[in-house]
């Protein structure tokens, strides 16, 4: 199963054997991602990993080369571990799990949505809100 397919299916809670809490927690990815004044954004994002130490590994999600692998541990650092917890409480998983499943989506999230190794014109947009992002998934 594809990135695509992982993503239009968890959403949809018909991905099988995934729980209700990983389509959630999808959906808390793609929040991340929106630019719709409930989350950070990408560009956000972005300069949050830059700030915490981590542009590197962020900056090869964007770009067009091979993805960096990102640690648990190394979001909670970027991220904060109260972010973490409270997700976590918010989906009814652990903490461990959330920051499990964010390490290996966060970076295919990124690198989808940067096709073109850069970050979207914000004052065009951006990325837009859910909805906008959901769209660039579905298949043409």
């Amino acid at each position: 199963m594809g990135w695509l397919d992982s993503v239009v299916g968890a959403i949809s809670g018909s991905a099988s054997g995934q729980p209700g809490g990983q389509a959630d927690l999808l959906h808390a990815v793609l929040a991340m991602l929106a630019q719709d004044g409930q989350g950070a954004g990408l560009s956000g994002l972005v300069a949050k990993f830059q700030q915490g130490g981590l542009g590197d590994i962020v900056s090869s999600w964007v770009g067009t080369g091979r993805n960096l692998p990102i640690s648990p541990e190394q979001l909670q650092q970027v991220l904060g571990s109260e972010s973490i917890s409270g997700l976590a409480a918010k989906l009814g998983m652990s903490s461990d799990d959330v920051g499990h499943h964010l390490s290996q989506w966060l970076p295919q999230a990124v690198d989808q949505l940067t096709p073109d190794g850069h970050l979207p014109d914000a004052s065009a947009g951006g990325l837009g809100d859910i909805g906008a992002i959901l769209g660039r998934f579905q298949p043409r």
